[in-house]
């Protein structure tokens, strides 16, 4: 007959919550990227074989899921999923426009004369930030400051 091992409760207690916070943590701690070339295609897999679903500029900022070899599974501010080449994204801070009609402005206030506006979807590298408001720049070259709830 074989003896009954005892189980020490609390150590199961500790291991589960080990396991629950290295598992949350990975989950909500996902790195954000953006893309460094002027066009990246947007692939329903993970490589030039795949699916061309659709294409983004230069800055367009992601949310990494998933990496593959040399590919990167993403996810965008709308929740749309693709697969990207990791030769294409920098370690970098982006942002892209959630609202419509969002003005760029000279300063860091409402009170600023406003340089341009933009629709929903335009990406930006961020350079600086500044209590609610962020310094961003367009591929273009634009720069100027936009409230952060304007962005994702």
């Amino acid at each position: 007959m074989k003896a009954k091992r005892s189980v020490n409760r609390s150590s199961i207690l500790w291991a589960a919550l080990a396991v629950f916070y290295l598992m949350a943590g990975s989950a909500g701690a996902a790195d954000r990227v953006a893309v460094k070339s002027s066009i990246a295609n947007m692939r329903s897999g993970p490589g030039t074989n795949y699916e061309v679903l659709w294409q983004v500029e230069k800055y367009h900022p992601f949310l990494v899921k998933e990496k593959k070899g040399k590919w990167v599974k993403i996810q965008d501010f709308e929740g749309d999923m693709a697969w990207i080449h990791s030769s294409l994204l920098a370690d970098m801070e982006g942002v892209i426009t959630s609202k419509s009609k969002c003005n760029v402005r000279a300063q860091p206030t409402t009170d600023s004369r406003i340089l341009f506006t933009v629709e929903r979807g335009v990406p930006f590298k961020v350079i600086k930030r500044q209590g609610n408001w962020i310094r961003i720049e367009h591929a273009d070259g634009e720069k100027g400051w936009i409230y952060k709830t304007l962005v994702w």
